[in-house]
């Protein structure tokens, strides 16, 4: 349950409306719910000075390029938090392996990743047990 407020949370913030989401998805690929968090704290103005221009901006720079290819949907940061938040379409779990281990920040942060399962084919899933519940209970 909680995975699912997740999901319907990230489409609210990020603006998207679940038909633009549904018409998004390409054909033989699998969304999943990115979350890239407990980014790196600065102990000196040098070291943060190090840590934006090698890590940050070049993983903004990155994911930006990945939004502009629509491999990212729907992506951004929690205000005030040092985390990335995004929905991505990958072909495999490997091409999203891949992706994130591409990213200059990779390292640097914690990952979770939530593969998502769309509703079409879970509303499809549940009609078909609801007509074999069907089925079984009329004898």
């Amino acid at each position: 349950m909680q995975k699912q407020i997740i999901v319907v949370l990230t489409l609210v913030v990020f603006g998207f409306s679940l038909p633009a989401l549904a018409q998004t998805k390409s054909q033989g690929s699998n969304t999943y719910l990115v979350v890239g968090s407990e980014g790196p704290g600065f102990t000196s103005p040098e070291e943060a000075i190090q840590i934006l221009e090698k890590g940050i901006l070049p993983t903004f720079d990155a994911l930006m390029k990945l939004q502009e290819g629509k491999k990212i949907i729907a992506g951004g940061l929690p205000i005030g938090d040092r985390a990335f938040v995004f929905i991505l379409e990958a072909s495999s779990n490997n091409e999203l392996d891949k992706l994130l281990r591409s990213l200059p920040a990779w390292g640097a942060l914690k990952w979770k990743v939530t593969a998502l399962e769309s509703f079409a084919g879970r509303a499809a899933q549940e009609r078909e047990i609801l007509n074999e519940l069907k089925k079984t209970t009329k004898k």
